[in-house]
């Protein structure tokens, strides 16, 4: 029997292997700061401690790797980019949302995409707090997307008016990243 919550070319997985490109970031919760910058109201900056201050959420979600794999009902906490949104108040204009990491890693997706019910900056994982190689502060989560647009080590988002593509999509992986219809790469 097929489950259909595993979209087409992908097999379902229980562990939650650790992919990214480049060295695990060393970083410091004293120092570490998320920005909420570009088409604003209100630029935003937060501190760790104040970060895990913010109203959180709790989702159970599909994960959806661009190499193959899938991994169903992922418990994670976090804030929801809605909570961020509404607090930094994007201008009209603003159509996209870049979001920035460590290491150089960013990611893009517009608005619409970014202001769905369970796109958030996780923390927590199963109920532990993610480890640095899943992304330690804060990664984001954008569960009906590919993975490379749930980016490890957030540190910020900048609100734009024009599309701007992340670091995989400017290395020919789909700017879209649907799994539902295969948009691996370009």
């Amino acid at each position: 029997m097929k489950n259909t919550r595993v979209p087409p070319g992908q097999s379902l997985r229980t562990d939650f292997p650790v992919l990214h490109f480049g060295d695990i970031p060393a970083l410091n919760e004293q120092t570490w700061r998320f920005t909420v910058t570009g088409l604003a109201k209100n630029p935003l900056t937060f501190t760790y401690k104040e970060f895990l201050s913010l109203p959180s959420a709790e989702i159970v979600a599909d994960f959806h790797c661009v190499t193959g794999w899938s991994q169903l009902d992922l418990r994670m906490k976090g804030v929801l980019f809605t909570t961020i949104a509404s607090m930094a108040e994007p201008s009209p204009e603003a159509q996209f949302a870049f979001i920035t990491c460590d290491d150089g890693y960013s990611t893009n997706m517009p608005i619409s995409v970014a202001m769905d019910s369970d796109v958030i900056f996780i923390y927590e994982y199963e109920g532990k707090p993610i480890t640095p190689e899943h992304g330690f502060p804060v990664r984001l989560m954008v569960p009906k997307r590919y993975a490379y647009k749930a980016a490890k080590w957030a540190r910020g988002i900048e609100f734009l008016k024009n599309d701007r593509k992340g670091f995989w999509e400017t290395r020919g992986y789909n700017n879209t990243a649907d799994p539902w219809k295969e948009e691996r790469y370009e």
